[in-house]
């Protein structure tokens, strides 16, 4: 069966599993609680599974911008993006990201291939290739569009690794949130070793991540940005990364409603 493609209803499934939408869920908007969080009993391989292994229900696609910021504070690209979401068979989804020019040619894409019950793929067509690499694992740690953002943090590649360590809870946009610890096994040098992620804990979703070195120095940062109501409803504006070494950061901006 071909992958399926319909029209998209504004819902941002972009690097997370489960898109978080609080503005649409008046009686969730709790303010952060003054005493301990109290959550379910969970471990952390478990948790990772349930968050990696949320699948869409129905293909999408929508359009947006990605805008780069340099350590001096100066935001000085502005490249148009287009994510697609498909559905197959088997559990089988992926998702693309596809990079145009001014005159809308395309000039870098991914797809990332979530295989039920394995790892991700990845099939990347760098700019001016004549043909895509097929990566996986510590392969797909590089920069996509010329971006803090790698290749693997679309597919939140730290969420596969073996280590995984729920470390506590936390209040996050006045959401509960478990604390999750992912660990690289075998870390090349310039990669994350450990991953610490707040997950909502109604939704699944990532409101925050960070990234660190084998000497637990920050690397990266990653949230979520604001939130828009369109048509009635409440989407996901913007997430930003962040570079602690650099202070330089990407943001992701979606909007539009593409057919």
């Amino acid at each position: 069966m071909p992958f399926a493609m319909i029209r998209f209803r504004p819902f941002l499934r972009l690097l997370l599993s489960a898109a978080l939408l609080p503005a649409a869920f008046p009686g969730l908007l709790a303010q952060p609680a003054s005493g301990p969080v109290t959550l379910p009993a969970l471990d952390g391989p478990t948790l990772a599974a349930q968050v990696r292994w949320q699948a869409p229900t129905e293909p999408f696609s929508t359009a947006g911008v990605l805008r780069l910021r340099d350590r001096n504070g100066r935001w000085y690209k502005e490249l148009a993006i287009r994510m697609d979401i498909r559905l197959g068979e088997g559990g089988l989804w992926e998702n693309q990201y596809t990079v145009f020019d001014r005159e809308r040619q395309v000039v870098e894409s991914l797809v990332v291939r979530h295989h039920p019950g394995s790892t991700n793929s990845y099939h990347y067509l760098p700019p001016g290739a004549a043909k895509a690499l097929d990566l996986a694992g510590p392969d797909a740690f590089i920069p996509f569009a010329g971006s803090q953002f790698w290749l693997a943090d679309f597919g939140l590649e730290f969420l596969f690794w073996p280590e995984q360590r729920l470390v506590g809870a936390d209040m996050r946009k006045g959401r509960a949130c478990h604390l999750l610890e992912s660990v690289n096994p075998d870390p090349r040098p310039g990669q994350y070793a450990i991953v610490r992620s707040w997950i909502d804990v109604e939704k699944l979703g990532l409101l925050r991540a960070e990234a660190y070195d084998e000497q637990r120095r920050l690397l990266k940062e990653f949230n979520i940005g604001g939130f828009k109501k369109v048509n009635g409803r409440w989407q996901l504006k913007s997430m930003e990364i962040r570079d602690e070494l650099t202070d330089e950061r990407s943001r992701l901006e979606f909007e539009l409603e593409v057919d």
